[in-house]
């Protein structure tokens, strides 16, 4: 039997605890067992006993690093045989050095990010953010009224985490539409042509919006990447890029269709001229965007070799 892990991360007074106190006690996340919640830190809003009790939950403290430990996880499941496990983990501890014991699976992972302060953590500590939401199958941006930057503050997520769900929350709830953003390039032109700068700006637009590029001309300067689960006629064209220091790259790209592909060899530099179409694609798991190759020319190496995420 496994026991269903509900893995909630994020800077201290990013919401946590307000996030888990309102979860135990909805009707849609109740449970007759009990739920067991692990605190590795203590903010200004504590647990309030009638949601623990509402929720038929309890709450141990480990607020020290060493005292997470398989040892002392598994010891808490004895005493107290829960049905499934909450931990609220301290956003300063690194996220990849989490070993949970073998009975435990990771249900869910969720971050929670003070939308107001985000500025200042991004910019001072991209490493430490970037692990917190790299595997995060959903990212709450919560406080965000008055705020006219989320945009900006979705691509900067969704250059590290590609296919998690970001939401973001004001004072009214949920907030649907964001607006449209200002983008370096005319989004209503029927050829949009990318440069160095725009590159990546755009994918993790097309990633978001597929909508706007639907039937659109795209032309970029692209390395070669094929994968050896893709069917025939199929590769990536992409760019390498940036997306939070120096340490963490990633190769940005869709799948491209084009019949020429078996005299493509990876690393080639080519320049791309492509129709962006929204498809199912098996990595997607669902629909996402695929491009259609026009045109591919032979093309020297961009004088930018690592395009950044703006």
């Amino acid at each position: 039997m496994t026991i269903p892990v509900y893995f909630i991360n994020g800077f201290l007074e990013s919401g946590k605890t307000e996030f888990i106190n309102y979860t135990i006690e909805e009707d849609y996340f109740k449970i007759d067992e009990l739920t067991l919640i692990i605190a590795c830190e203590q903010g200004e809003i504590e647990y309030e006993q009638e949601a623990l009790k509402n929720g038929n939950a309890v709450l141990e403290l480990l607020e020290q690093e060493t005292d997470f430990t398989i040892r002392n996880l598994t010891a808490l499941e004895k005493k107290y045989q829960p049905e499934r496990i909450i931990i609220e983990y301290n956003g300063m501890w690194n996220p990849k050095d989490i070993l949970l014991p073998r009975t435990w699976h990771m249900e869910e992972q969720i971050t929670l990010i003070d939308a107001a302060t985000f500025p200042v953590y991004y910019a001072n500590m991209k490493s430490r953010m970037a692990e917190m939401v790299r595997n995060a199958d959903v990212i709450v941006f919560n406080r965000c009224d008055g705020i006219e930057e989320l945009p900006s503050y979705r691509r900067s997520i969704r250059a590290v985490n590609q296919f998690g769900d970001i939401v973001f929350e004001d004072s009214y709830g949920e907030i649907e539409d964001l607006g449209e953003e200002d983008l370096p390039y005319d989004i209503n032109s029927d050829k949009i042509a990318l440069n160095d700068d725009t590159y990546a700006t755009w994918y993790l637009d097309a990633m978001e919006h597929m909508e706007r590029y639907q039937g659109k001309q795209i032309e970029f300067l692209a390395m070669v990447m094929h994968q050896d689960d893709f069917p025939a006629g199929w590769f990536i064209p992409g760019r390498i890029a940036m997306v939070c220091c120096e340490e963490d790259v990633a190769f940005l790209g869709f799948p491209c269709r084009w019949d020429g592909e078996q005299e493509l060899r990876d690393q080639q530099w080519v320049k791309v001229t492509a129709q962006l179409q929204a498809e199912y694609w098996f990595e997607y798991e669902g629909e996402g965007p695929v491009l259609y190759a026009e045109t591919i020319e032979r093309a020297e190496p961009a004088e930018t070799m690592v395009v950044q995420v703006r």
